[in-house]
């Protein structure tokens, strides 16, 4: 699959803010957000290209000094076709980020322009003073002028730290996050049904850099095993790289992360795998760590149980489901493809394939279930409860605010086997519904998702097939 996917929305998004650039000739600024790999330079790129106006793309290189990405960013202008003429953009010794936008703004043309900034909290980590250069420059060079300043990053809490209160450049971008393509977007662009379309991107997340190396029409199982003989595919070169660069080393963190990958969910679960011979990780370690990998990172979500009271445990997952594949099954496979044993790599896929994906889906429904037009109208929260014990688990509750509820519309199941939601798998959910608090049998709904069809449907309020679960990205 090759060729730019989806991103109408966004794309709308940023021809608004030109659209506002040409009629105003002033200048305008949007920060563009979201996780390494997740396509932000490729949009902003088809973006550029679709404009029809001169733009310069400069991208920051990590471990520049600032002197080197001043010179790198004022080539940029130079060989853009931003300038009427490049020799009008000088080379600076010793330049500064001040000297670089005045240079930038005495060659910006009077017709509308878009500059772009890549990777900007590479060059705030370079220089302590390039958030104030920047806010200046800005304020007295260039929003007087027909220019759209998009500023890209992939560090996700320093991206939304450039426009905090107390930062020089607050009040002056606005925000966009981005995320992976979503389940319509894949089956639009791979041609596959909804059920092979979820699985397709429980796969690979949704991130372009792999749903552009899958073939048109090929299941989820099949690719895999074509990939699994290729040890240099996408489908490990992309999450490893991710892996690497927000954690090159393995510390402390990555063990924590390697715990939540491997299946531990629970807070003392991840503290005795993520432990040492002197025992399990202290909670005064590990739980400033979680806040991190969840609240910053983004790496780690949390899930809460959803009811009328507050609950515990909590439960921790990798939020990214290709990252998530890979630290279940996808790097041993790996392995394989390296020492030259494909079918082995792919047996090992195939083994843990099943009751991986029963896991994974789950958050994706809940998220399609939020998007959707249900029968209950007061439904603004999709998630699953569970007590202590674990026993009952119950994969949906809907309700009118989380974590803790006032008031619980329905609860429900995820059955995405082969087999079809039968009375067994009812009489199961009923059971389990009763005991979450603050839910009111006589009122509350039933809700069944499942892959393959529904046998019992006796008094089940809501029945949701594959194709339900995509339709929710297309309303």
């Amino acid at each position: 699959m090759a060729g730019f996917i989806g991103r109408d929305a966004e794309l709308a998004v940023l021809r608004k803010r030109l659209e506002r650039v040409a009629r105003t000739g002033t200048g305008a600024a949007l920060a563009l957000r979201g996780r390494r790999q997740v396509g932000k330079s490729r949009l902003v790129q088809e973006f550029c290209d679709r404009a029809g106006v001169p733009y310069v793309f400069s991208t920051a290189t990590k471990g520049a000094s600032p002197i080197e990405a001043v010179d790198a960013f004022l080539r940029d202008v130079r060989e853009s076709a931003l300038p009427a003429d490049s020799e009008l953009v000088p080379t600076l010794q010793n330049g500064s980020w001040p000297d670089a936008f005045r240079v930038l703004a005495s060659v910006l043309p009077d017709a509308p322009s878009i500059l772009v900034l890549d990777e900007l909290p590479w060059l705030a980590e370079q220089d302590a003073l390039f958030d104030g250069a920047l806010q200046t420059g800005w304020d007295r060079l260039l929003s007087s002028k027909p220019v759209l300043l998009l500023l890209l990053g992939s560090d996700v809490h320093m991206m939304e730290r450039l426009t905090a209160y107390d930062r020089p450049f607050y009040g002056r971008a606005d925000t966009m996050a981005l995320g992976p393509l979503n389940p319509a977007d894949l089956s639009d662009a791979l041609g596959l049904g909804a059920a092979d379309a979820i699985d397709a991107h429980l796969v690979s997340g949704g991130l372009p850099g792999i749903v552009r190396t899958w073939p048109h029409g090929t299941p989820a199982l099949e690719f895999l095993e074509e990939e699994c003989a290729d040890p240099a595919a996408a489908l490990f070169g992309v999450p490893e790289a991710s892996l690497l660069a927000e954690f090159p080393n393995p510390d402390v963190s990555r063990r924590v992360i390697e715990a939540v990958g491997s299946g531990d969910r629970t807070h003392a679960n991840i503290a005795a795998s993520a432990g040492s011979r002197d025992g399990a990780l202290p909670s005064g370690t590990l739980s400033p760590l979680l806040r991190r990998l969840t609240e910053e990172k983004r790496i780690i979500a949390v899930d809460e149980p959803l009811s009328a009271r507050p609950g515990k445990p909590a439960l921790y997952r990798i939020a990214d489901s290709n990252l998530r594949l890979y630290l279940a099954a996808l790097r041993a496979a790996h392995e394989q493809a390296r020492r030259g044993r494909p079918e082995a790599g792919f047996r090992i896929v195939r083994r843990r394939w099943t009751s991986w994906r029963g896991r994974a889906v789950e958050p994706l429904v809940r998220q399609a279930l939020e998007r959707a037009d249900l029968p209950w109208p007061e439904v603004e929260a999709v998630g699953g409860w569970w007590n202590r014990r674990f026993d009952p688990e119950v994969d949906l509750v809907g309700a009118d605010r989380a974590p803790v509820a006032g008031r619980i519309a329905f609860a429900g199941s995820v059955k995405w086997l082969a087999g079809p939601f039968d009375d067994h798998d009812l009489a199961g959910l009923r059971r389990a519904a009763v005991q979450v608090p603050g839910l009111d049998p006589a009122t509350a709904g039933l809700v069944v998702v499942s892959l393959s069809g529904v046998q019992a449907r006796d008094g089940v309020d809501l029945v949701w097939t594959p194709e339900d679960v995509v339709a929710a990205w297309r309303s």
